[in-house]
């Protein structure tokens, strides 16, 4: 390696081979390399003990922020609140933890007085640009240094590379790219690189699924945040945790979205995120029976435009604070439960509740009968409501 000159990065580092290669890389480039994992999910005791002796080996300055509650709070929150699902598919897995992981290497970096940040993103994908604007958005006079994209290097040469250094990276990674966190975990491959080709079962972190028998459950909401699981309170962050274990034993939340990406191109991932897709799920049926069809409509439009900003790397731009104050606002009634039952795969909502409701049986039944109303004034409104129609249809339509 040549003599550490030319300054002092902070990577942000997962333990993966791009992230495992950047740190090497820069060490033989001249850079003090010291690494931060900013644990937003995916990662067990476990894990989180390799990656700490892996920087150890690499001769890195290590820290590590649990960032769970606050990534959701800054964000999976309104994701939730706003239903976000990118192409009705994609619950946003790797987009929100990006954000998140950014803020706090930036701020880290700020408070070690280093001189660069560096993340291990290729030139391909969509997280350079987040991470990209992240940094020069929160700490423009930092350097920053993407080894893997400067190179357009292959992960086999990733892999050769760090093998000659004695270095060896888990056997799976050098086939597919998993990132996992706790809105769930987005998985790239070979299947991934066109249109057609599925994702084998074995390349999702549940595996093959043997799913247990039907069962159910009841979700609690309070102002549109999950509170509880089956009567039992727990906090966001532990409930989506137990979520994401219950539901990857059914294989719950698995697919692959297929959509444009910031660099114009189309692109390709696999997912699995089970709490997200339950939560979603609940959430959105409890929203039907509490807020007005107005606020149903509206909240769709403006909860899809928060995604695409987080999505499209663009979470510093104001408009998502203004569309955050929407959001939050638009969930003071939504508080409630919605009972669920799980079955191989698939879910479904078998019931809601909500003091909050605006359904209300004494009052009108769909279909049925009514107090508020007689059948004449019902005849009226009908011919009252269809007048404009009425109008375009004898004005005929020019040929």
């Amino acid at each position: 390696m040549t003599t550490q000159t030319k300054g002092h990065a902070l990577l942000a580092f997962s333990g993966g081979l791009d992230t495992t290669f950047c740190a090497l890389w820069l060490q033989a480039e001249g850079w003090k390399v010291s690494t931060l994992t900013v644990d937003t999910g995916g990662f067990d005791a476990a894990e989180l003990a390799r990656i700490e002796a892996l920087a150890a080996s690499l001769s890195a300055d290590h820290r590590r922020v649990d960032a769970k509650a606050r990534l959701f709070d800054g964000t999976l929150r309104f994701l939730l609140f706003g239903n976000v699902l990118r192409g009705q598919t994609y619950p946003l897995s790797v987009s929100a933890e990006r954000v998140c992981q950014a803020q706090i290497v930036a701020e880290t970096a700020k408070a070690l007085g280093v001189s660069a940040v560096a993340h291990g993103s290729t030139g391909a994908g969509n997280d350079q640009v987040r991470f990209d604007v992240a940094f020069r958005a929160l700490a423009p006079e930092l350097e920053i240094l993407a080894p893997v994209r400067s190179l357009g290097w292959s992960r086999a040469q990733e892999v050769a590379f760090l093998a000659e250094r004695g270095i060896e990276v888990p056997a799976k990674t050098s086939v597919y790219s998993v990132n996992e966190g706790l809105w769930g975990a987005s998985v790239g491959g070979r299947e991934t690189l066109n249109s057609w080709d599925a994702l084998p079962e074995a390349a999702y972190p549940g595996g093959a699924v043997d799913a247990p028998p039907a069962m159910t459950v009841t979700l609690a909401f309070e102002r549109g945040v999950p509170t509880a699981l089956d009567g039992q309170a727990m906090t966001p962050v532990a409930l989506i945790e137990t979520l994401n274990t219950l539901g990857r034993a059914y294989g719950i939340g698995r697919g692959v979205h297929l959509g444009d990406t910031i660099l114009g191109i189309k692109g390709r991932v696999g997912f699995e995120a089970p709490a997200a897709h339950l939560l979603i799920l609940a959430h959105r049926e409890l929203e039907k029976l509490v807020l007005s069809g107005p606020q149903l409509f509206w909240k769709e439009q403006l909860g899809q435009l928060y995604g695409a900003l987080l999505h499209e790397g663009k979470a510093f731009d104001p408009l998502v604070k203004d569309l955050e104050a929407f959001l939050e606002s638009s969930q003071a009634r939504v508080t409630g439960e919605v009972r669920m039952k799980l079955y191989p795969r698939v879910a479904a909502v078998e019931g809601v509740r909500s003091p909050r409701s605006l359904m209300d049986p004494k009052v009108a039944s769909y279909g049925e009968e009514n107090r508020l109303w007689t059948g004449s004034e019902a005849a009226a409104f009908g011919k009252v409501f269809g007048v404009s129609q009425l109008l375009s249809a004898k004005a005929g339509v020019p040929s």
